[in-house]
């Protein structure tokens, strides 16, 4: 679970344990119901961070940190996101992985928009030195709250690969995500976001989460 602190300008503080399943050296899932019509402030982002220590026989430990910030226009998203993580065992770094990337969504219609987004990942430890990704395309926002929310996309897109071995790649991709929120209650919402990227290896990410307000100030987080 997360402790989870906002400020004013929207921007949350967490600490805690929080897991995605994804395969290595994948591309964040992007969650973030970015729909400038409903958009209730110009500006929301959120950081969170965890540390996870285990010690016995043999001694592990793992720190994650992740952010993700939105821009609001009349018609249009910008935003930012990045994390990390580091894994260690018996004092031997076993993986490092960092990821960036940038996001805009334009409103067509009140329920069509056109994408664009771009990430950067390393993750030596699995063999790749840098992945770039670039997609574009279109998106339906089938529901849009306040209560429910839901919207799918697709596209092309490309893949440039740098491995560790010196090696490069690049490939044509097709891209697909669908995220979906629930406001259950004032102080609790539910969060499922779902993307792939197919090329000659496919990637899936999925990411579940479960955000509960304790107060104005505080809330907790706990995902899969």
């Amino acid at each position: 679970m997360k402790l989870l602190k906002t400020v004013p300008a929207a921007v949350m503080l967490a600490g805690g344990v929080f897991a995605s399943l994804h395969a290595a050296a994948d591309d964040s899932v992007f969650t973030v119901m970015d729909d400038p019509s409903t958009a209730k402030k110009p500006f929301e982002g959120n950081l969170n961070a965890g540390y996870l220590a285990q010690s016995g026989n043999t001694k592990s430990s793992s720190l994650t940190a992740d952010t993700t910030m939105t821009w609001y226009g009349q018609r249009t998203a910008w935003s930012l996101w990045g994390n990390a993580s580091n894994t260690s065992s018996n004092d031997e770094r076993s993986s490092e992985k960092y990821a960036v990337g940038a996001r805009n969504r334009f409103n067509i219609t009140n329920y069509d928009y056109a994408f664009g987004q771009a990430s950067w990942l390393t993750d030596r430890f699995n063999g790749y030195r840098q992945r770039d990704v670039l997609t574009t395309g279109y998106g339906r926002q089938f529901l849009n709250g306040p209560v429910h929310s839901f919207r799918f996309e697709f596209g092309p897109g490309v893949r440039y690969d740098e491995h560790t071995d010196d090696t490069t790649e690049t490939q044509p991709l097709g891209y697909a995500s669908g995220s979906y929120a629930w406001q259950l209650t004032d102080n609790a919402k539910f969060t499922q976001g779902v993307s792939i990227f197919g090329a000659e290896d496919t990637t899936l990410n999925s990411e579940t989460a479960l955000n509960v307000a304790i107060n104005e100030h505080f809330g907790l987080k706990g995902g899969v």
